[in-house]
């Protein structure tokens, strides 16, 4: 099966693992700095860093652990409050400290594994937030063109009133995972809390994980709802299990890196090795969209930091998806008329 489609993927799909493999072991030498240590444990104090003042840390119990037991937390708005102390402290620190390093003619450094960039009001990663927000406009467009073409353009079983295409509810089901996943990821990206960063990862795996269920069914051709089940259940129980270690053991970047890095390059290289095999009219788009997203995920392997505060790899790793969502969307379209046209064909 490697065919035409599959050479240049496989390479590529190595080089992904290696370095996200390699990227995955890096630390964040910011929050490690004594002289930022040390300026958070003072504005926790005093709530005061230089000209700023940090009003949320200015409020008796700020002693109290967001973490600990129900029986010993603050009311929901006083945890708030601490949580908006730890991230205003964190943030001030880290421009302040940025500023020291950028005098000494140093290059910027991460922070508690992000890089220090510049907020927008509300907004601490305003570019990827806004990129976001439009990639979940992308697929709910994309999924209502796809909605309307199978229930309302396309014929459908003239006994059951059932659309022909044998995968329209899967792809429904792709499409709530996908805009859950951008929703979140744009709140993650507009406010990091713990709470936000774990649905915003959750998501992701959740979506991910389900992409590679369904590139497997659609590219092997399982049409059988036992099979179905059969063949997509181990692998929901173990999406399942990493969902749950992430929230409720440990949320290892690391690990969780290396299984998405693993379900991406499988999926990716069922597609491109199945547009290699298939006489499938809309084999280039998906050529495209798999070649195209391949290297997109590289952003996120040879990070850089954000240029003028704004706009770093990730953030870019965003906007190059927002066109490629488009083509995968058509794919669709494309596959649902192509399968339901060879369908009643083979009827008659």
């Amino acid at each position: 099966m490697g065919g035409r489609g599959g050479g240049w993927v496989v390479r590529l799909a190595a080089a992904l693992v290696v370095g996200f493999v390699l990227g995955s072991v890096d630390a964040s030498p910011g929050d490690v700095d004594p002289r930022y240590r040390t300026c958070v444990e003072e504005c926790h104090t005093t709530g005061i860093i230089g000209e700023n003042i940090i009003s949320h840390c200015q409020s008796p119990g700020n002693e109290v652990s967001v973490g600990s037991s129900w029986y010993t937390q603050e009311p929901l708005y006083m945890q708030w409050k601490q949580l908006n102390c730890r991230t205003d402290c964190r943030y001030y620190c880290m421009m302040q400290r940025e500023g020291e390093r950028q005098s000494h003619g140093l290059s910027p450094v991460k922070y508690h594994g992000q890089w220090p960039f510049i907020r927008v009001s509300v907004f601490q990663e305003p570019l990827s937030a806004a990129l976001s927000a439009v990639n979940l406009l992308m697929h709910f467009t994309g999924w209502v063109s796809y909605f309307l073409l199978v229930n309302y353009k396309l014929p459908v079983r003239p006994q059951t009133k059932r659309t022909y295409y044998e995968y329209t509810g899967l792809w429904h089901i792709y499409a709530i995972l996908s805009m859950n996943a951008w929703f979140w990821s744009s709140i993650f990206h507009t406010r990091d809390i713990d709470l936000t960063e774990k649905l915003d990862y959750s998501s992701a795996v959740a979506l991910l994980g389900y992409s590679l269920i369904l590139s497997l069914l659609r590219t092997f051709d399982v049409k059988d709802e036992a099979t179905r089940v059969m063949f997509a259940a181990p692998m929901l129980a173990f999406v399942t299990t990493h969902i749950l270690y992430l929230n409720f053991y440990e949320l290892d970047y690391g690990w969780n890196m290396k299984v998405c890095v693993v379900m991406a390059v499988v999926q990716l290289l069922a597609w491109a090795i199945w547009a290699g095999v298939t006489q499938h009219p809309s084999r280039f788009k998906l050529w495209v969209v798999v070649l195209g997203g391949a290297l997109a995920m590289l952003l996120e392997v040879y990070d850089f930091p954000p240029y003028k505060g704004y706009a770093d790899a990730h953030s870019m790793w965003h906007a190059s998806t927002i066109p490629l969502t488009y083509l995968w969307w058509s794919f669709i379209k494309d596959d649902a008329e192509f399968r339901t046209s060879t369908l009643i064909k083979k009827a008659k």
